[in-house]
């Protein structure tokens, strides 16, 4: 059975949070990689960007729907998740704009996991941990190869 080890990226290319969003842009194209973890001066790892956080800002902006009834105001979606969209649409730097809710792996997890983890948390860009240190990267095509080639 492989494992994230057997498939991971192992020379890790990593962002600041200061690095501005269009010079991560010209980095994820240079490089050919969907995402990227992002690292403070220590190396800890403190989130992940990718393209689709790049895309993100240039959507169109979604007004939660309101009803008025007997002079109240009902908000049917979450006003929080709109305020987090116009600060990623509005961001600069890849601190604005980068998922910090860490989804990551070990060395250890198997082909499936991963799978799985990538399918039903919609993330592409996996940081492999070991001892908590960031000792590579999995993303979309990493996987796709594993299970092109049977492994």
């Amino acid at each position: 059975m492989q494992t994230a080890k057997d498939i991971m990226t192992r020379k890790v290319i990593t962002v600041a949070p200061e690095m501005s969003v269009k010079e991560l842009a010209v980095l994820l194209v240079k490089h050919r990689i969907g995402g990227a973890p992002v690292v403070d001066a220590e190396q800890t790892l403190l989130g992940v960007v990718t393209e689709s956080d790049l895309i993100d800002q240039s959507k169109n902006v979604h007004i939660p729907t309101v009803i008025s009834i007997l002079d109240s105001v009902l908000v049917l979606e979450n006003p929080w998740k709109m305020d987090q969209e116009m600060k990623k649409m509005a961001g600069q730097t890849v601190r604005d704009i980068c998922a910090s809710e860490l989804v990551t792996v070990t060395e250890d997890t198997p082909l499936s996991d991963i799978a799985t983890i990538m399918s039903e948390k919609k993330v592409h860009t996996l940081p492999v941990l070991a001892g908590g240190a960031l000792v590579g990267v999995i993303g979309k095509t990493d996987l796709i190869r594993a299970i092109s080639h049977g492994k």
